[in-house]
This record gives C-alpha cells, sequence and structure tokens, in this order.
C-alpha cells in the first residue's frame, strides 16, 4: 500500500495553470518561485511517502483510544507529529512574524495534499491548526497573538475548532454553550461540543479550542454568538504551561472512517478536568476573540480555510486510490483481452471498461488538482498583489472557487474511491487491499465543515445571486478565452473545445435561471443547487484540462519536452481529451435537471414519502 507522491503533475500544475513565477513577483514572496516550489514539494514527498504513509493502514486497524479522559493516538503517529512539526511544515504557509515560512498557498496546498493522501486521519490534525491560525491572525488581539500563535505555528500545540452541539447540528443559531464575563476579562465557558476533530490527543503539550458561545444577553440566532480562545492547558504570562483547564474528552467518536483520527465530545465547565491538584476550577477560562456577538463572522475565516483544505483531502484520497487501482490492475491477470492482443489471460488492465474507469478516476483527480491549485493562487493575489484592483477580482474568483473545491472535489472522491473498489473486484471488498478503507476514509469529506447542500447553498445564495450573476458570468468569460484558443489547435483540442462551449453555455443557462428564481422561487432554485455546484465545479476541472493541455501540446511542437518528459505530455492530452468526452459531456443534461426539473423534484406530497 505504498504512496508515490505526483510531484510531476503538481509541479505541472504550480508552473503552468497557477504562474508560480508571477506569484513570486509579488511582496513576501520573492523567493517563492518554481525551482524553490521544486525543492518544497520534493522534500515533502520525500517524508510523507517514507514517513507518513507507513502508518495509514496501521491507523485503520488500531485507532485512537480514549482511557481516563486521555486520548492515545494510533502508536507512531506520536512520533511522526514530532517529525512534521520540528521538519518546520506546520508553519510552511504562515507569517514570518510568528516563526512560519511565509510560502504561498500555491506551494503549500500541494504539501496539504500529499501529507492527505499519504494519511488522512494523521493530516487532520494540523489543518485544524491552521485553521485556528488563520482565524487568530484576523481577529486575535495582539495578546492572544502573542501568547498562542508561535506555538501553533511551530507545531508544539494544536488547534481545534468547536462549533455544534448535539441539539444544533449544522445550525449554529442553535448554539448554547455559554460564556460569563469574570473581572479580570476572561470569561467561564459551559457546554458540550461534538465531532471536535482532534479535541484531545497526546501528540502535543496543549491543545487550543476555539469555541462558539454565547454570552449574557446575546441576541438569539447567529447574530448573539461570539468566539472564544479555550486552551486545554492555562498558559501563564511568563508563556509557560500551567493549570488544567476545565474542559474534558467525555467520548471519542467510533467512526465509517477516518479512525486514527480522534472525533471528541467535549465538555466545558464541569469541575471534573485534570486531578485535584492542577485543576484550575469549575468553568473554563476562555479568552474572547475580537468582539462580542461577532464570532460566526471570524469562525468562517477559520471554516473557509478548512473548507478549501477539505477538497485538497478529496483530491488526495482519490489520487490515493487511483495510485492502488493501477497498481492492483497492472498485476491481476484475468480474462483474454477482448482483442485478442495476448494469446491467453492478461492483467485486467488491458480489458477496455478497466481503462475507463482508470482514465475516469485520473481526470478527475487531475481536473481538480488543476482547479483547487488554480484557486489557491486566486488566494495569493488576492492577498498579495500590489494593486487593489487585482485583489479584489482575485478575491471574487477564490470565494467562487471555495464551494466547487469543497463540494465537487469531494463528490468526486466518492466516485473515485468506488471505482477503486471496483477495479479490484471482489478482493475491493476485502479489507486487507486497503482499497475499501478509502472508500470509507472518502465519505465523511461531503459532510464535513458544511455538507455538499451547504456548500451549495453558499454557491447559489452569496456567490451566485447576491452580485446577480457577475462573477459567475467573468468566469464564463475567461472560459470562453480558453475555447477560442483550443479551437485553433490540434483534433484533440479542439474537440475539448467542443465540450467546454457546451458545458459553458449550460453554465451560462443555469447562473440565469438562479439569477432570476433565487427570491421568487426558491424552492425551484435551491432544488437544483447541489446539481449547479457540480455542473459549476465540472466546468472549471474541465477548462483547467483544457488549458493544460495547451501547454503540453505547444510545449511538444517546440520540442521543449526536458522538463517535463515527452510522455508525461502527452498523457496529459489524452486525459484533458478523455475529460471532455466523459465527464464534461454530462454537463448538458444537468443544465436540463436544473432548469426543467424542479417541479419533479418538489411536486410530491409530503405524506406520500
Amino acid at each position: 500500500m505504498s504512496y508515490t507522491a505526483p510531484v510531476k503533475d503538481m509541479l505541472f500544475a504550480i508552473k503552468h495553470l497557477a504562474r508560480i513565477d508571477d506569484i513570486a513577483q509579488m511582496p513576501a514572496f520573492e523567493d517563492a518561485g518554481f525551482d524553490t516550489a521544486q525543492a518544497v514539494l520534493e522534500e515533502s514527498a520525500r517524508f510523507t511517502q517514507e514517513a507518513v504513509a507507513p502508518l495509514n493502514w496501521e491507523g485503520d486497524k488500531n485507532p485512537s483510544a480514549l482511557k481516563n479522559g486521555v486520548v492515545h493516538t494510533t502508536p507512531g503517529f506520536k512520533g511522526i507529529y514530532k517529525q512534521y512539526s520540528e521538519g518546520g511544515w506546520q508553519a510552511l504557509q504562515h507569517p514570518l512574524a510568528y516563526g512560519g515560512q511565509g510560502l504561498p498557498k500555491t506551494i503549500g496546498a500541494a504539501c496539504g495534499e500529499m501529507l492527505n493522501a499519504a494519511n488522512m486521519s494523521f493530516a487532520l490534525c494540523p489543518m485544524l491548526t491552521d485553521g485556528a491560525i488563520e482565524a487568530l491572525l484576523t481577529a486575535g488581539s495582539d495578546e492572544l497573538k502573542a501568547t498562542y500563535l508561535g506555538k501553533l505555528v511551530s507545531g508544539e500545540w494544536t488547534g481545534t475548532m468547536n462549533l455544534t452541539e448535539p441539539q444544533a447540528g449544522s445550525d449554529l443559531a442553535a448554539v448554547r454553550t455559554r460564556a460569563e464575563p469574570q473581572p479580570d476579562g476572561s470569561y467561564k465557558v459551559f457546554g458540550t461540543k461534538i465531532y471536535i476533530t482532534y479535541g484531545e490527543h497526546d501528540m502535543a503539550d496543549n491543545i487550543v479550542h476555539l469555541v462558539l458561545a454565547r454570552v449574557p444577553g446575546a441576541p438569539e440566532g447567529v447574530k448573539g454568538i461570539s468566539l472564544f480562545v479555550v486552551p486545554k492547558v492555562l498558559v501563564k504570562p511568563d508563556g509557560a504551561l500551567g493549570a488544567r483547564n476545565d474542559v474534558l474528552c467525555v467520548s471519542i467518536e467510533h467512526k465509517l472512517g477516518i479512525k486514527a483520527s480522534p472525533t471528541a465530545v467535549l465538555q466545558y465547565g464541569d469541575g471534573l478536568a485534570g486531578s485535584v491538584a492542577d485543576r484550575a476550577g469549575a468553568g473554563a477560562v476562555g479568552f474572547l476573540v475580537g468582539q462580542e456577538n461577532r464570532g460566526l463572522e471570524y469562525m468562517f475565516i477559520m471554516m473557509n480555510a478548512a473548507r478549501y483544505a477539505v477538497g485538497v483531502q478529496g483530491i488526495a484520497i482519490a489520487d490515493r486510490a487511483t495510485q492502488k487501482a493501477v497498481q492492483y490492475a497492472r498485476d491481476r491477470v484475468q480474462s483474454r483481452p477482448v482483442d485478442g492482443s495476448l494469446p491467453g489471460s492478461g492483467p485486467i488492465i488491458h480489458h477496455p471498461d478497466v481503462k475507463r474507469m482508470l482514465m475516469t478516476m485520473r481526470a478527475y483527480t487531475e481536473g481538480c488538482r488543476a482547479m483547487a491549485t488554480v484557486a489557491a493562487a486566486a488566494y495569493d493575489a488576492s492577498h498579495h498583489h500590489p494593486d487593489a484592483e487585482v485583489r479584489k477580482e482575485n478575491l471574487a474568483f477564490y470565494e467562487f472557487m471555495v464551494p466547487l473545491v469543497k463540494g465537487y472535489s469531494t463528490e468526486m472522491s466518492q466516485e473515485v474511491t468506488s471505482l477503486g473498489v471496483q477495479v479490484h473486484g471482489g478482493m475491493g471488498f476485502i479489507e486487507e487491499t486497503g482499497a475499501a478503507q478509502y472508500y470509507r476514509d472518502a465519505k465523511i469529506l461531503t459532510i464535513y465543515e458544511g455538507t455538499t447542500a451547504i456548500q451549495a447553498n453558499d454557491l447559489v445564495g452569496r456567490k451566485t445571486a447576491r452580485d446577480g450573476g457577475r462573477t459567475a458570468r467573468a468566469l464564463a468569460a475567461q472560459i470562453e478565452a480558453t475555447e477560442a484558443e483550443l479551437m485553433t489547435g490540434s483534433a484533440n483540442a479542439q474537440a475539448v473545445a467542443k465540450r467546454l462551449q457546451a458545458a459553458r453555455l449550460a453554465f451560462v443557462d443555469v447562473v440565469d435561471f438562479m439569477c432570476a428564481g433565487a427570491k421568487t422561487s426558491p424552492n425551484a432554485v435551491y432544488a437544483g443547487s447541489v446539481p449547479y455546484l457540480m455542473l459549476a465545479g465540472n466546468l472549471v476541472a474541465g477548462w483547467q484540462m483544457g488549458r493544460a493541455l495547451l501547454v503540453a501540446e505547444q510545449a511538444l511542437a517546440s520540442g521543449d519536452t526536458a522538463e517535463f518528459g515527452t510522455e508525461f505530455l502527452k498523457a496529459k492530452i489524452v486525459t484533458a481529451r478523455f475529460y471532455g468526452d466523459h465527464l464534461l459531456s454530462k454537463a448538458t443534461g444537468m443544465r436540463d435537471a436544473i432548469v426543467e426539473g424542479a417541479d419533479s423534484v418538489c411536486d410530491l406530497a409530503l405524506e406520500a414519502f
């Protein structure tokens, strides 16, 4: 069950689609050009392949366990986490001022994919820490930043986000955890939080919880939620660790997948955490982040970072499943090829339908990787480009991309990991092959950090209807320009252009439908919200594959093949053509279902279900 990081494909996307050397012209990124990206990715590949990946299967067999209030992670996790933090990987894309390396997200996202492909259960811990860092950078006071950011950036401490509660689910308006102000400016926090990833573990000396809670007199609903830092262990004025805070892990969940990642139920303020000698007292001590009643606004900073990262997880697990399926298809001998090309039985990779499955897995994975890489580049430009108008345009593009990267890439991972099991046949259903673990691990990705429907609602309401479709149509205009380039190219390029044009026109029709009916016919519009997200994601991934095809054909025509190799470039062209023929071709049917199919979603009487 070895893992080989797809460094060449990542570097191709970083160089030619994200244009890393343009990013390196921006202030703060002067040393982050292609050579730096290559060096960092190669080192990340070595670490994830050699140190992290071997523990993936072990974590599934021997998951984290809770004993006497302490979570013991999978044997080996503590050691590789130490290597991870000491190697500077947690600090990769965080500010120099807090001990980070200050590299762009475009490079950090590729390293994140490798870590998740190697071992998704392990990678969840640093992913949540990244989100906590972003929230504190944006809304934390100078004192909170000074106390916590250095330790979080170094990886010495880890971070979590505590949103939902047993009665709330995805409806954060129903949050009831309370925070009572204290004379010294701190708060005492009381309540129960569920689904807290790495809410308790043994890999770091402290865990910094970011917790949503209500202060006395807060308005009802989401406008009355505040955000607090509640550390597992209180921090003394000199930065040393002090008494154990009153936060207790009362259980961890037994899950379908990502079993080595402890998903905790945390109890705040019951007076039972720690021993009597080291206990700080009843009520978990918390510190307000920003202003009261603006907690959800701040938490969304963390959540958006996590949503993008979860999309990358989808790409990662799809790549791991694809590698596993290709390996099996090369080794498994069964049946004579239908074209008689072998005298007897041969490896199943010779069979057309196996090729179709493997090409589907490959095309989905490469398309989503390209989409996520370009989105990361837009994020970098939105924060660091010297021109304010360019920053604004890139921010709009990135924010439009987040639900696509999260929603489409994770739904894609369901299909790809399922195909991975199918390629294995009956052996795919047997745990020892490893294919089933990828399938099980992938399922959570469409659920946490907001289900696919929540991503789709965001895409419809905030990202499409709110600006009357302006950002969506600007995206379509960029795609149309790529179509024009493709139409002047080879037969493969023209074939992709034809599919891309049809998908773009379908997308524009749906955007018009969404904008026209968002207020007047909301049920009809939101009945098609997830299909709209899938159409948009399919289109953007296909667009990036079209751009990749143009780069590959130009390199082959000019003889400039030394960097990536002739075979890689030829494979990129074939994969882009497959994406157009087999995946982009679904777009017109999706358009019809959205625009013309709302009645059949909504008309059946509730009693008839």
